[in-house]
């Protein structure tokens, strides 16, 4: 935590802020390792305060070590305004991107003295240290070894929603704390849903089934997409399939230090749109995930700004989705490295046809 905190301070020096609020619930855990659902950092440059109320006092005091304690009983905002009165700041940063517009008009309506500026903090969090990546990395061993385990279960005559809540039960007995996300699962003609998370539609002989799921461990959540034939694949499936799956070989072979998300993402897009599909691909190639499931940086058509630096850990996901159709999307989480990227997700990437 101490090496992080020297991070936002170095980030406050160098937008000339006497001190930083930290709100959003991704950002107090990784500044402080409070994980609790009401917490609010003021970090300035030598004073580190948790606002908090009386149920988290114990475990903040567990979890925030390098962090002075502070329970607020009448509001926060009130004690926020106490405390920065007393130190004697007067340019702080906020997160911008989550503050309400409510709880902006309260802040400045508590602090009038104070001049408030918006900054964005999840940027700090792209590139990972040894303790996350340790974490992501159980994250994605147990959303494998779910995925192998669904493999014996599903079945034709068994709705999407019971395959998903049986594969979110392997993740919890596996260890992970809750699901990723709502998990998409979508067979059939709904496969052209990218986002069609499980509904009571009844898995069929010679559906193509897309599962993106993932789980959270330790806070940290990892990324899986696999399409799978129940039963054996027609000549237009093993197409379509092929072509995504090429893209995405090719996608994680560009992954590497120094590109930006648009140089990664127009080479599995080029092939996609070079086989005839490029119209039926319309989300970007990948995310950066960690703390929360979809981080910066974005692997997109749009991102030429933001360099992959080694110990950024990214997904990569091309798919082809046909309208009465179906579709197919292929998904890996992958580790920035000196070398271009580790692979992180184990999951075999052929075409599985169960019978």
């Amino acid at each position: 935590m101490e090496r992080r905190i020297i991070k936002l301070r170095k980030f406050m020096n160098e937008n000339d802020l006497h001190a930083m609020l930290v709100s959003k619930p991704e950002n107090v855990r990784y500044f402080s390792g409070f994980s609790g659902s009401a917490g609010m950092l003021l970090i300035t440059n030598n004073s580190n305060k948790l606002l908090t109320d009386f149920r988290y006092i114990e475990q903040a005091t567990a979890q925030a070590k390098q962090f002075e304690i502070v329970r607020y009983s009448a509001t926060l905002w009130k004690t926020l305004a106490d405390l920065v009165k007393s130190s004697d700041l007067s340019k702080i940063g906020f997160e911008g991107d989550f503050i309400t517009y409510d709880g902006y008009l309260e802040v400045v309506d508590t602090l009038p003295m104070i001049s408030l500026v918006p900054v964005k903090l999840d940027n700090l969090r792209m590139a990972k240290d040894d303790a996350e990546i340790v974490s992501i990395k159980k994250a994605v061993e147990i959303a494998d070894n779910a995925f192998l385990q669904i493999l014996s279960f599903i079945k034709p005559g068994m709705t999407e929603q019971e395959v998903a809540l049986q594969l979110e039960y392997y993740m919890r007995k596996l260890g992970a704390e809750k699901p990723a996300f709502d998990t998409i699962m979508a067979s059939g003609v709904r496969g052209a849903l990218p986002h069609g998370r499980a509904s009571e539609k009844v898995i069929e002989v010679g559906d193509f089934v897309t599962m993106d799921f993932g789980a959270v461990y330790k806070g940290y959540h990892s990324d899986i997409t696999r399409t799978i034939c129940m039963g054996k694949a027609n000549t237009r499936q093993k197409e379509i399939y092929g072509i995504v799956l090429e893209a995405q070989l090719a996608g994680v072979k560009t992954v590497a230090p120094g590109k930006v998300g648009k140089e990664i993402d127009i080479v599995s897009r080029d092939i996609i749109t070079n086989a005839g599909f490029g119209e039926f691909f319309g989300h970007g190639l990948g995310h950066g995930l960690g703390l929360n499931i979809h981080e910066e940086p974005r692997l997109s058509p749009t991102n030429i700004h933001t360099v992959l630096l080694e110990n950024m850990v990214v997904t990569v996901e091309p798919g082809i989705y046909l309208p009465n159709w179906g579709g197919v999307r292929i998904e890996d989480t992958v580790l920035v490295s000196t070398e271009g990227c580790q692979i992180l997700t184990a999951s075999s990437k052929q075409l599985i046809e169960l019978d």
